[in-house]
């Protein structure tokens, strides 16, 4: 009981000790807050001068908003045919990302866990298209868009696009560590067939890669601009393109513009919040396996 009594003490004190350095202290919090703030600002101040007529910005600056977002919101819905452009993007990004998560994580399953001849090379072969820049295949692929008859049309952006070699390289170096090799065998000896084992075992393993890799798709498809305005009409727009037309003219009202442009990124902040928890688990997974 003596020896119990003393080494109590000590225990207690090595988890206080240990909890007392897990725990974050204040300049942590500041560099925290500070990187949150200068995050949020860019958003707050579209939507600060968007807020306010474009002749107030004359003079000094004011860090409040005024009352008339929503003057500035139905005058870019009057400029510009904007809730159809909105409509083409959401379609656009949606089919993008549902289909480069798919299509990147079967071809990063077959490359992590499937033995084939040449695998190396042609995954060497996929990265190595990753240093040819896009502008280069933008005629070619114009040509080809008109060929088959889908030049303006959705089709034509969304097509080129439905999976890119980035998102095999990610999936691949996730599925990796993430999949261990006796899960796979052990689903084939329960007679799983590859499609299934991929379906019910892989997929659910690599959905916080899946999560990240549909965040980044989603943002890059949103916010193309050039293959859209070369292949689109300029009747039947994206939101990007519709958005440049508010600043085409020989006066620029800014209010205008960012009032737009607040209204154009309120989709993207619904696709964070909605994968943001798997997000945050593949970082803590990240991080707990470095």
């Amino acid at each position: 009981m003596t020896a119990l009594t003393l080494r109590r003490p000590g225990r207690t004190g090595k988890l206080k000790a240990s909890t007392l350095l897990e725990r974050p202290n204040f300049l942590v919090y500041g560099i925290l807050i500070a990187f949150i703030l200068g995050s949020a600002f860019p958003f707050y101040w579209s939507f600060l001068v968007a807020s306010y007529d474009a002749n107030v910005f004359t003079g000094d600056v004011p860090l409040i908003p005024g009352g008339n977002f929503l003057v500035n919101a139905n005058r870019v819905v009057d400029s510009i045919p904007f809730w159809k452009a909105l409509g083409n993007s959401v379609v656009v990004s949606g089919t993008v990302t549902v289909s480069v998560v798919l299509f990147s994580s079967l071809a990063g399953f077959a490359f992590a866990k499937l033995r084939f001849r040449g695998s190396k090379g042609l995954m060497l072969f996929v990265v190595a298209t990753l240093a040819v820049p896009t502008q280069l295949g933008v005629i070619p692929l114009f040509m080809a868009m008109a060929e088959f008859g889908w030049s303006g049309t959705l089709g034509a952006v969304i097509a080129p696009n439905l999976v890119t070699a980035f998102g095999v390289f990610w999936m691949r170096q996730y599925i990796v560590d993430a999949v261990p090799n006796e899960l796979i065998e052990a689903a084939r000896m329960d007679g799983c067939s590859m499609l299934r084992t991929f379906w019910h075992v892989c997929l659910p393993a690599v959905r916080p890669a899946a999560a990240m890799l549909g965040v980044f798709t989603f943002m890059q498809s949103w916010n193309d601009f050039l293959w859209p305005l070369i292949v689109l009409n300029p009747e039947d727009p994206t939101i990007q393109v519709a958005l440049e037309k508010l600043q085409s003219g020989y006066y620029v009202d800014y209010s205008l513009v960012l009032a737009g442009t607040t209204m154009a990124t309120v989709p993207v902040l619904l696709v964070f919040l909605v994968l943001g928890r798997q997000i945050v688990a593949g970082i803590m997974q990240g991080a707990v396996k470095g």
